[in-house]
């Protein structure tokens, strides 16, 4: 499930907070234990998430809420090595497609050039 975010570059901790429906102080908490979480501090020293970090905070809420990880286990979950990986089997997954729709490009192409001769 994704959540549409508005149309802005930066969030303070409190729209963050309603967003995610997490308290402020469990945003300011996590920021201690994920090292993902960093948000941008303002002149003033107040917190500007982006839409990224955002997204992290959702993952991090899933994985601690509903699939019941403890901190530690997340953060394995949510490290860079870990990342790398599936980010890898991301590309492999999307290289695949790519061959397969290229291939049926080509057959594609194959089957109308023999319907143009049938036609001539």
């Amino acid at each position: 499930m994704r959540m549409i975010l508005p149309d802005k570059e930066f969030f303070s901790i409190g729209e963050v907070a309603k967003l995610t429906q997490l308290p402020a102080y469990v945003l300011r908490y996590w920021e201690t234990e994920f090292n993902a979480l960093r948000p941008l501090r303002r002149d003033s020293k107040h917190r500007k998430y982006t839409k990224k970090e955002i997204e992290q905070i959702l993952e991090i809420k899933e994985l601690l809420y509903d699939k019941k990880y403890t901190i530690e286990g997340a953060r394995k979950i949510l490290s860079p090595q870990r990342k790398k990986k599936s980010d890898g089997a991301q590309l492999q997954m999307e290289l695949d497609h790519g061959a397969a729709a290229s291939e049926l490009i080509r057959e594609t192409k194959k089957t109308l050039q023999e319907i143009y001769k049938l036609l001539k």
